[in-house]
């Protein structure tokens, strides 16, 4: 499931390099869950093929992940900024027990939205 879910993200960043063809097929293999062969039947080509454009389909965007890293750079970019919003949200709670600031509470909920549009 975890490879399926990586696959689905690869195929979000990278999938407009494959032919139309390959997308047509992996979109229905990892975001449809058809089987083998009910591509195969909806698509006109052999099960053996639909095999094959698959497995052509992740090499192609495993190694463009490899090349250019962005799909990994998003993961950790969502991670660092859901990290912000959790610490902001303490500073928050912390300031509302001890200091009670109205200026550190309006950069507190400007921060947490600026990272909001990003994650």
């Amino acid at each position: 499931k975890d490879d399926a879910l990586n696959m689905c993200m690869l195929f979000d960043f990278y999938g407009a390099i494959l032919t139309e063809r390959q997308q047509e097929v992996f979109d229905l293999y990892y975001n449809e869950d058809l089987s083998l062969a009910e591509i195969s039947e909806n698509s006109g080509i052999t099960r053996q093929g639909v095999r094959d454009a698959i497995a052509r389909s992740r090499n192609i965007l495993l190694e463009m992940e490899d090349k250019l890293g962005l799909a990994a750079r998003f993961r950790s970019t969502s991670g660092a900024l859901t990290e912000i919003c959790e610490l902001s949200q303490e500073i928050a709670d912390y300031n509302a027990t001890r200091f009670r600031s109205n200026e550190i509470e309006k950069r507190l909920v400007k921060i947490v939205d600026i990272a909001e549009q990003y994650i």
